[in-house]
């Protein structure tokens, strides 16, 4: 997508952006600093809407905190979604302080501790266990609260998906336990005083093709259905991940979320309604809800020309915003989609590279990209920032100020 698709999402204010119906320089001002996150409420809502006219009714829609864990957002999306799924104790007493019902909380990822696995166990919510040391530590847990721990198998699957950003299933992973090893495992561990749920599966992230998707949740829900075979009680919970890409660079297509969606809810009515009637399919999302609802301002400090080629030097960078900078899984680096926030229906007719200020090279912001003329103070936006941004980056390098977020 190109930035003005973006700039006509947010929308504009005599020739400004708009974030949150706000002007940017007043929003700006209203932030007192640069650099800040954005997040705009409305596209929020519109992603969420979207999900819900599109996905299955009988489809649950998960928030994958890790995305965006900024407490306003996370307090939002709450009353938005049906679930939440944390990957640490301090994501999982963030999802608690929302008010959600404890069941509707999962918690997934390798190296659980101890005592993070006892929170979760005692608070109640549905631990995704990946490997036998996590089942034993939720077994003495539940032993030593006298509760019966919930979990879910997080399985490992025996493919792969090809075109996600990050393969997150298939070969020797990590994540979960591996698809061969769980009828064993399950045989092991089904008498030992646990709710054993269902199961999560997910192969790969921030695919933006719908066949592959369609393909990998195919493959899933053989899987699931299966496995389900060796699980004594009924399938009630099956996280079929998500993997949702948006489109970062000006060569990517958004993903054809109806084609999914119809794909999907054929294979619920066949093959999982069909043999597991009393399991809840799951959808969980992180980047695809909040990532481009989010835009990443910061001002330029300095502007000089070396040996033929313009730098716009920036307040900002890859301490706040690793992603934008190539540095956060990108093969081949691609310039995220920026703007000159005060000049957005001005004509692009310089070719300048927008770098952070940072003492390494590897802070580059838009390398040779061609924006309106753009001179100290102007603000530089970069979109596509309501995922994986701050919490994502190293904020303490150098020691510069961390940078303000903001909801409206």
């Amino acid at each position: 997508m190109k930035p003005q698709e973006h700039v006509a999402a947010f929308g504009t204010v005599d020739g400004e952006l708009r974030v949150g119906g706000l002007p940017l320089s007043r929003l700006a001002a209203r932030v007192g600093s640069t650099p800040f996150f954005a997040y705009d409420r409305a596209l929020l809502d519109e992603r969420v809407d979207r999900l819900r006219s599109a996905l299955p009714d009988r489809v649950e829609l998960s928030y994958a905190m890790k995305a965006n864990p900024m407490p306003a957002v996370v307090q939002h999306l709450a009353r938005r979604v049906d679930r939440i799924d944390v990957a640490s104790g301090l994501e999982l007493r963030s999802a608690l302080d929302t008010g959600i019902r404890p069941e509707r909380v999962s918690f997934a990822g390798p190296g659980k501790s101890p005592a993070e696995i006892r929170q979760a166990v005692a608070s109640g919510i549905i631990v995704e266990v990946e490997s036998p040391t996590e089942i034993e530590r939720v077994i003495a847990a539940g032993d030593e609260l006298g509760l019966t721990p919930s979990i879910a198998i997080r399985v490992n699957p025996d493919f792969a998906v090809k075109g996600s950003g990050m393969r997150m299933g298939g070969g020797p992973q990590q994540f979960g336990i591996d698809a061969e090893s769980v009828p064993q495992f399950l045989r092991e561990y089904t008498p030992a005083g646990l709710d054993i749920r269902g199961f999560h599966i997910f192969a790969g992230s921030q695919n933006l093709d719908a066949s592959i998707i369609a393909e990998a949740q195919r493959r899933t829900l053989e899987l699931v259905v299966d496995l389900a075979q060796h699980l004594k009680a009924p399938v009630r919970y099956v996280n079929l991940g998500g993997g949702f890409g948006i489109p970062y660079t000006e060569r990517d297509r958004a993903l054809d979320l109806d084609a999914l969606a119809a794909s999907l809810g054929a294979l619920l009515d066949g093959p999982l309604f069909g043999q597991l009637p009393e399991a809840t399919p799951v959808i969980e999302l992180g980047r695809y809800i909040v990532g481009e609802c989010g835009v990443y301002v910061t001002r330029v400090l300095d502007r000089k020309v070396s040996r033929g080629r313009t730098y716009l030097v920036v307040d900002g960078g890859m301490h706040h915003q690793l992603a934008a900078s190539g540095n956060f899984g990108q093969a081949i680096r691609r310039n995220y989609p920026l703007v000159v926030g005060s000049r957005v229906e001005a004509p692009a007719d310089e070719n300048v590279t927008v770098v952070g200020c940072l003492c390494t090279p590897l802070d580059l912001l838009g390398d040779d990209v061609t924006l309106p003329a753009a001179d100290i103070d102007d603000l530089v936006v970069i979109f596509q920032q309501g995922a994986y941004g701050l919490t994502a980056s190293p904020t303490a390098f150098l020691g510069h100020p961390a940078p303000a977020e903001v909801f409206v």
